[in-house]
């Protein structure tokens, strides 16, 4: 693998497999010594509850250290560079997992050290967070090819790294989201690009109702995300009632048809609470395979297999 993971672009498509297998033993068998000697420092511009948690338990459980470092306790809230603080952590720690604003910052952190970076979600991209989804989808179904996954909502960061993970691996991707709040450009084309090897499908549309059409999974976030909270009025607008998924939506999709979010939910926003705590949710067991995953990505990358 790359030093990074900034992006789903950093890992191949047999890494990805690769991690998934991995993790299903280490789910099996979640205590061990693969991290023992390795510190990482987890970098939080954002609120975190599962990202955090989750990478802190899943790094003490395989005998890692973790130390915790935000922006507001930290010397950077006094002017000091990212770039100095990074060349600073590398003399201490082994890798740096980074929640930020914009992701310029990773890439900034990248280009000025040696020890690893890891996207813990930004602006742009949330790659953890879809290998967990990708792990999630393979455990409910025993197989990734020949699904269908459609988004509804916010073309966001979650949504970014679904185009890229799903188009990785044989999914097929449908995004409905309204024209003016579409995912990344520049990510859909290279979603497109990677159809060609997995022979799968991405379509991106503004018909919810389309999107749904035979879909295994469907998935949505948050309407407002962080750091968008000044355009709740214009979003909600845009977003309701047409974007939200409730049962009459659900039941447009494929018979087995399951729910996934990243959480935190909005319930009577995104999703209706007869959905996200009704019997096709999974988004419990979607949150636990953060720890799990994470586990299985910090492995392949600097641990001990």
């Amino acid at each position: 693998m790359k030093k990074d993971l900034l992006t789903l672009e950093d890992i191949k498509r047999s890494e990805i497999f690769k991690v998934l297998d991995l993790t299903e033993k280490l789910k099996k068998k979640p205590i061990g010594n693969q991290l023992h000697g390795k510190v990482f420092c987890l970098f939080f511009e954002k609120a975190s509850t599962r990202t955090r948690i989750s990478f802190a338990s899943g790094i003490q459980q395989l005998n890692g250290k973790v130390v915790f470092l935000d922006k507001k306790t930290s010397q950077l809230s006094r002017g000091e560079t990212i770039e100095d603080t990074v060349k600073v952590l590398e003399r201490y720690v082994d890798a740096i997992i980074a929640r930020v604003f914009s992701h310029e910052t990773l890439e900034t952190m990248s280009k000025t050290t040696d020890i690893p970076i890891i996207n813990a979600l930004s602006d742009l991209t949330h790659p953890c967070q879809i290998l967990s989804d990708l792990f999630t989808i393979k455990e409910r179904f025993n197989e990734l090819k020949g699904l269908k996954l459609a988004y509804v909502g916010d073309g966001n960061n979650v949504c970014n790294s679904l185009l890229l993970g799903c188009s990785k691996v044989g999914i097929d991707i449908s995004v409905g989201c309204p024209k003016e709040f579409q995912p990344n450009t520049d990510i859909i084309h290279r979603a497109i690009d990677y159809t060609k090897i997995s022979k799968s499908d991405v379509e991106i549309t503004d018909d919810p109702i389309k999107a749904v059409k035979d879909a295994n999974i469907i998935y949505n976030d948050t309407f407002v995300s962080m750091g968008d909270e000044e355009e709740k009025e214009k979003r909600m607008k845009a977003f309701l009632p047409k974007y939200q998924v409730n049962r009459k939506l659900l039941n447009l999709a494929a018979p087995d048809v399951v729910y996934m979010h990243c959480l935190p939910a909005h319930r009577g926003e995104e999703v209706t609470y007869d959905v996200i705590d009704g019997p096709k949710s999974i988004v419990i067991d979607q949150a636990e395979n953060r720890l799990h995953v994470q586990k299985g990505l910090l492995v392949k990358m600097m641990g001990k297999k």
